[in-house]
C-alpha cells in the first residue's frame, strides 16, 4: 500500500490512548520498510539525476538494492527485533516494531512483480501476488479507495485521541497524501 496507509493504521491500532511517544513509535516504526526506498530512490532522482525509469526498471530490481530491502523487509529480522522488545518490556520499542511487521504484512498480499524478499535471510523467496497496490491491471483500482478509506478512518482515531497540534498536522499531512495518491489512482483508472 502506499506508505501515508501503514503509518497512519499502525498509529491507530498500536498507539492506544493517545500516548505521543507511542504515536511516534508507530509512525516511525511503520515507515522503517519503506524507508531505503525513498533514501536509494530519492539519492538517484535528485542527487545523481539518474532517470526515473532508470530508478524503477533497472536500480529498483538491482541486486544491491534488493539486498536493501531483503533486510528491512524481513518479517525474520522484525520479528526477532519485536521478541526483544516484548522480553524487555520496552513499549515504545514494542509498538516500533509491530509497526513495521503490520507495514510487511499490508505489502506482503499487494506486490505482484515489485515484492521483497520477505523471509530473508532464510530464503531469497518473494511472494508474487495475483494483485497490486499500484497496478491497474491487478485489482489496483479498487485496493486505491480501500486504502483512503482505512488512511481516513485511522485519522479519524487518532484526532479523537487528541495527540497534539503537531501529530495532528502530520497525521492531516498524511491523510491528504493518501487521499491525493487515491484520486490520482482513481483518474489514472478512469481512463483504463
Amino acid at each position: 500500500m502506499n506508505t501515508p496507509v501503514p503509518l497512519l493504521l499502525g498509529a491507530a491500532a498500536l498507539a492506544k490512548g493517545g500516548d505521543r511517544k507511542l504515536i511516534w513509535a508507530a509512525l516511525v516504526g511503520a515507515l522503517l520498510p519503506d524507508l531505503s526506498l525513498y533514501l536509494l530512490a530519492g539519492t538517484a532522482l535528485y542527487v545523481l539525476n539518474i532517470p526515473a525509469q532508470i530508478v524503477f526498471d533497472q536500480l529498483y530490481f538491482s541486486e544491491l538494492w534488493q539486498t536493501v530491502f531483503a533486510v528491512d523487509n524481513s518479517f525474520l529480522v522484525w520479528g526477532i527485533l519485536l521478541g526483544f522488545a516484548i522480553w524487555q518490556r520496552i513499549d515504545w520499542a514494542i509498538v516500533l516494531t509491530g509497526a513495521a511487521l503490520l507495514h510487511l504484512t499490508l505489502d506482503f498480499p499487494l506486490h505482484h512483480d515489485d515484492g521483497r524478499p520477505h523471509f530473508w535471510p532464510i530464503t531469497s523467496w518473494v511472494f508474487e501476488s495475483p494483485v497490486s497496490y499500484w497496478d491497474r491491471s491487478r485489482g489496483a483500482e479498487w485496493i486505491a479507495p480501500l486504502g483512503a478509506a482505512a488512511a481516513a478512518i485511522c485519522a479519524l482515531i487518532l484526532w479523537k485521541r487528541k495527540p497534539g497540534l503537531v501529530l495532528s498536522g502530520l497525521i492531516l499531512g498524511l491523510l491528504l497524501a493518501e487521499l491525493m495518491v487515491a484520486q490520482v489512482w482513481m483518474f489514472v483508472f478512469s481512463g483504463a
